[in-house]
């Protein structure tokens, strides 16, 4: 499969300040409420995402634990990290969302990348990791974040 079709994004304009959208974005304790995949179930409070190098763990709906390390950051703009299983090697696989200021809020850009995902027990879950899926992650965080501003 070509790199292209193992980068999939959505975006859409938030009708919210980019700090509060940044804020439910970068604190793990709030990711299980907008999960449009819904593999979210936990992440403990007061590790609220500051630096590249930054770590935090969200339990899934499995019940498995995911560490995620953080590798682009930009406050109130970027902010991307590539999870793992605890004390394991990250499989390759990234999570992005970018934040641009819009005249009527932010637009948010929420992207997928397993370009470099090579283990096959993954690769369908991947593969289901649909736009659609990311764009249900960006309206749950714009309904939560309206209801901040």
């Amino acid at each position: 499969m070509s790199a292209e079709h193992r980068v999939v994004s959505a975006r859409r304009t938030v009708h919210a300040s980019p700090a509060t959208v940044f804020g439910l974005i970068a604190d793990p304790a709030r990711q299980p409420a907008w999960d449009g995949n819904d593999n979210l179930a936990d992440s403990a409070p007061g590790h609220r995402v500051r630096a590249v190098g930054d770590t935090f763990d969200t339990t899934l709906t499995t019940g498995a634990v995911r560490r995620n390390l953080v590798v682009e950051f930009a406050e109130g703009r970027l902010i991307a990290w590539r999870p793992s299983e605890v004390g394991g090697v990250p499989p390759g696989h990234l999570w992005r969302w970018e934040l641009d200021p819009a005249d009527d809020g932010v637009t948010v850009t929420h992207t997928y990348d397993w370009t470099d995902l090579h283990d096959e027990k993954r690769e369908a879950r991947a593969r289901a990791t649909t736009a659609e899926r990311l764009l249900a992650s960006i309206d749950r965080l714009a309904a939560l974040a309206a209801r901040q501003d």
